[in-house]
C-alpha cells in the first residue's frame, strides 16, 4: 500500500482541483472518503468509470440541511486525520462544519481549504474560473504569442498546479507536524498564491534583467529559437529546448543548419532570434515527424514529437514505465511520484454517491435499525 496508508480523509464533495488533489491522496494509499449530498441530481448519478479524478474513494451520501446530517459528518471527522473543501469562504461554516468545530470534535484533525481567490481578500467572495486566477497572477499573460494574445493553458496552471499540488503539498505537511504536535490546522490553499509561487523562476529571471513582460520575447515562453515547437512535412509538430550550449551545438549539427556560436555570442542575443528561428522552421519542414525523431529522439539535443493524448499512452517511454493503466476500459494515469517501498495502487474506480453508506456508518457503530431510520428521514442516502 501507498505511504498514506492508515490516514483517512474526508472529502467534501465538488469540482475541479478538490476530486483531483483526492485522487491524488487515494493513489498515495489514504482512505479518503466523500461527503455527497442527497440530491435527487446527485442520486441520480450512477458510478463513471470515466470520472479519472473521482477513482479510488468511498462515498457516502448526506443530507447537509439537517443537523443530524451535520453531526454524522462530525462523527466521521473523529475518526479522521484530515478533511478538505473548496467551497467559497463561509459556506464551511454556515453548514456547522467549520474549522473550529472540526477541531472542538478531533484536535488533531487537518483542515484543507482550497479556493481561487483564498479565504480573505477583496475578491475572496467572488466566482471565478482557473482562467481568472491565472489572470492576475501574472502567469497568463506570459503564456501565448505575441500576435494571438494570452492562450489559456488548459486549466494546469491554476487548477492543478496552483491549486491540487498545493493544496496536497500543505495538508501533508500539516499531517506530519501534527504528528509530533498532536494538533491540527487550517491549510488556506488560494489557487493564486500557487500560481503566484509558481512563477518563482520568472519573476527571478525579471529581477536579474533576463526576462521582459513582452510576450514570446523570452528563454522559455517560445521566444527563443532553440526552446520552441516546430511544425514537420507532414503537418505533425516537435519540439525542442536546446538550452545548454553543448545541446544547441548538437541540434545545428542534426539539423545541418548554421545557428552561430553556442553561448552568449549569438544564441543568447535576442536580436539573432528571428533569423534563426526561420532558419530552424524551414529544416524541419523537409522530414515528418517520424522521420525527424529517427535523427533526434533519445539524444541530447533535448527534443521529443509533440502527441495527442491517445499517441502519448503509446509512446515507447511511457509504455515501458507503464505510465498509463486500464481500469474498466478507461485508459488513464497511473499514480505519481513511485515510492520504492510504499508503492501506490489505484484503489478502485469511481463510485456512484452514497455507495458506501451502510458500510461507513457501520463503521461509526451504528446498527442496522439506526441506519433504516436515518435513510427513513432523509439524513443519508
Amino acid at each position: 500500500m501507498g505511504p498514506l496508508s492508515g490516514f483517512r480523509i474526508i472529502e467534501m464533495a465538488g469540482i475541479g482541483p478538490g476530486p483531483f488533489a483526492g485522487m491524488l491522496l487515494s493513489d498515495m494509499g489514504a482512505e479518503v472518503i466523500r461527503i455527497d449530498r442527497t440530491s435527487a441530481n446527485m442520486m441520480s448519478m450512477g458510478a463513471n468509470p470515466a470520472d479519472i479524478c473521482a477513482r479510488g474513494r468511498q462515498s457516502i451520501a448526506v443530507n447537509l440541511k439537517d443537523p443530524e446530517g451535520i453531526e454524522t459528518v462530525l462523527r466521521l471527522v473523529e475518526t479522521a486525520d484530515a478533511i478538505f473543501e473548496g467551497f467559497r469562504p463561509g459556506v464551511m461554516e454556515k453548514l456547522g462544519l467549520g474549522p473550529d468545530v472540526c477541531a472542538a470534535r478531533n484536535e488533531k484533525i487537518v483542515y484543507g481549504r482550497m479556493t481561487g481567490w483564498g479565504q480573505t481578500g477583496p475578491l475572496s467572495k467572488a466566482a471565478g474560473h482557473d482562467i481568472n486566477y491565472i489572470a492576475i497572477t501574472g502567469a497568463l499573460d506570459a503564456i501565448g504569442t505575441a500576435e494571438s494574445g494570452p492562450v489559456a493553458p488548459l486549466n494546469l496552471v491554476g487548477d492543478f498546479g496552483g491549486g491540487s499540488m498545493y493544496l496536497v503539498t500543505g495538508m501533508l505537511a500539516a499531517l506530519l507536524e501534527a504528528s509530533r504536535s498532536g494538533k491540527g490546522q487550517v491549510v488556506d490553499a488560494a489557487i493564486t498564491d500557487g500560481v503566484i509561487s509558481l512563477m518563482s523562476t520568472m519573476a527571478g529571471f525579471q529581477a536579474m534583467g533576463i526576462w521582459d513582460n513582452e510576450r514570446e520575447n523570452n528563454i522559455l515562453d517560445g521566444g527563443a529559437h532553440y526552446y520552441d515547437t516546430y511544425e514537420c512535412s507532414d503537418g505533425r509538430w516537435v519540439s525542442v529546448g536546446s538550452i545548454e550550449p553543448q545541446f544547441y551545438a548538437l541540434l545545428a549539427k542534426l539539423l545541418e543548419v548554421d545557428l552561430g556560436e553556442p553561448g552568449f555570442e549569438t544564441q543568447f542575443d535576442k536580436a539573432s532570434w528571428p533569423k534563426y528561428k526561420q532558419r530552424i522552421a524551414d529544416k524541419f519542414k523537409t522530414k515528418t515527424q517520424a522521420q525527424w525523431c529517427e535523427v533526434m529522439e533519445g539524444t541530447d539535443v533535448c527534443f521529443a514529437p509533440v502527441l495527442n493524448q491517445s499517441e502519448a499512452s503509446s509512446h515507447p517511454h511511457n509504455v515501458s514505465r507503464q505510465s498509463h493503466i486500464d481500469i474498466e476500459g478507461i485508459k488513464q494515469s497511473a499514480p505519481a511520484p513511485r515510492f520504492s517501498r510504499t508503492v501506490s495502487e489505484v484503489q478502485g474506480p469511481a463510485v456512484a454517491a452514497g455507495e458506501n453508506t451502510d458500510e461507513l456508518l457501520q463503521g461509526l457503530g451504528l446498527d442496522a435499525e439506526q441506519i433504516g431510520k436515518l435513510r427513513a428521514a432523509g439524513i443519508v442516502s
